[in-house]
């Protein structure tokens, strides 16, 4: 049954995030309200079963935290350990894996952006990956009722994949998932969705953008959408919103959380996170420092539960900040903020920042954009940015586009170009659009 939290008007309800009373069931606390002290204990618990498994079983932490306490007293001992870079996991995957090859179910590959670099290899157990299924299913109910057909526009095919994990956790809650997987093809893609009576799509922004900007009047809209895989700009939430009067939801999770790390409730201000599996903290990026809740910080999460290849006091790069206060929906769950990029996804203009955030706010707002690739060139007090816009219709004048751009500060003083491409069966999205990709092409 749902549980129900009051607003100030009597007539005003909100419905408590559903991951409340599955936290609480999972660490214990069956047919009772979660309690935070019992939370904490167990995730003290928890961290050092970890410790104690990685320190045992991994090759690279057996090393990584020598010398360090092998026991934490109270959850804020953690600060003492070091923190684990995204580089420590490209240089020697395997080192990181606690249990024998045959135990691995997946393993996942991410290469990275450049054309140089080693990728980061994640490896999981059956039980690893059950975690995530779970959690994906109760994180769904929030936006979706017993009965209705999900969309699921994440790659499905392989045994593992996101979109297979969810379309399982789906069928969990008596939910009816429809695995249609990455766009190809925007009007089949709409045609399913009218046909079908979807309800609910899951998807990148890009993509569902993609379909929203190409719906016509008459066609069935969803009634709700989750946004994964990429920052989600307000600016792609509005039109969505605008465009199909549905409630679109935020989901946070990367491959390297398992797949899955927080999602909205019904007030979508920020993600309420699986804190029986995961414990987030928030630093300072440049001195390592934690931060109390309201300050703005770099996500570092450590895995709980997690077997086949725990990660402790792993640095994200993700910008965000613990909301101080309860959530209107009740929850004694922390809020995490939603993302507003990475730490190191800017670029220095003059004496200004230029962020991808900057970028996606504007450029997004503009009708019938799909997607854009930018890059940042030229020497300091002479830099260029070339904009290669991607439109659902024929666009003959950039002069929108770049009197939005030139209202930013850091983009003043610079020469802005736009290229404009007409691809009415464009899928989405374009890689290398993040911007911290870019900065190489600078002159040091």
């Amino acid at each position: 049954m749902a549980v129900l939290y009051s607003e100030t008007r009597q007539d005003s309800y909100m419905q408590l995030t559903p991951l409340e009373p599955w936290i609480a069931h999972k660490i214990g606390l069956t047919g009772q309200q979660l309690d935070i002290k019992a939370l904490q204990a167990w995730q003290l618990k928890k961290l050092n079963e970890t410790l104690h498994l990685a320190s045992q079983k991994s090759i690279f932490y057996r090393r990584h935290l020598q010398g360090f306490p092998n026991e934490l007293g109270c959850l804020s001992d953690l600060q003492q350990l070091p923190l684990t870079s995204a580089a420590d996991l490209r240089a020697n995957p395997l080192a990181f894996v606690c249990v024998s090859q045959d135990e691995i179910a997946r393993v996942v590959t991410l290469q990275t952006s450049g054309t140089s670099g080693l990728p980061k290899r994640l490896f999981f157990t059956t039980d690893d990956q059950e975690l995530t299924t779970d959690f994906f299913g109760v994180g769904m109910e929030t936006l979706t009722k017993p009965g209705d057909q999900i969309l699921i526009l994440l790659p499905v095919e392989k045994p593992g994949s996101v979109g297979d994990l969810l379309r399982q956790g789906l069928q969990c809650v008596q939910r009816t998932p429809i695995p249609y997987g990455p766009v190809r093809d925007p009007q089949d893609a709409l045609m399913q969705i009218d046909r079908l009576r979807i309800e609910c799509l899951v998807g990148s922004p890009s993509q569902v953008l993609g379909l929203a900007q190409r719906w016509e009047a008459g066609m069935h809209r969803p009634r709700s959408v989750l946004l994964s895989t990429d920052y989600v700009p307000q600016a792609i939430l509005n039109t969505l919103e605008n465009s199909w009067g549905c409630q679109v939801f935020n989901h946070y999770g990367t491959t390297e959380m398992g797949l899955g790390g927080g999602v909205d409730c019904e007030v979508r201000r920020g993600y309420h996170l699986r804190e029986a599996d995961l414990y987030f903290e928030m630093i300072d990026p440049s001195s390592g420092k934690l931060l109390p809740p309201g300050e703005y910080g770099e996500v570092v999460f450590t895995t709980l539960t997690r077997q086949g290849m725990p990660l402790i006091r792993y640095r994200m790069g993700d910008r965000s900040r613990f909301i101080p206060g309860q959530c209107p929906c009740g929850t004694q769950l922390k809020t995490l903020e939603h993302v507003s990029g990475r730490w190191e996804g800017f670029l220095t203009v003059g004496e200004q920042i230029l962020r991808l955030s900057d970028l996606d706010e504007a450029l997004f707002a503009l009708p019938g954009l799909l997607d854009f690739k930018a890059t940042l060139q030229g020497s300091p007090g002479q830099e260029e940015l070339l904009i290669e816009a991607i439109w659902e219709h024929e666009v003959e004048d950039s002069n929108a586009a770049r009197s939005l751009l030139l209202e930013l500060p850091s983009l003043q003083s610079v020469d802005v170009r736009i290229s404009h491409r007409y691809e009415p069966d464009y899928p989405g999205s374009l890689q290398k659009r993040i911007i911290h990709d870019l900065r190489h092409q600078l002159p040091l």
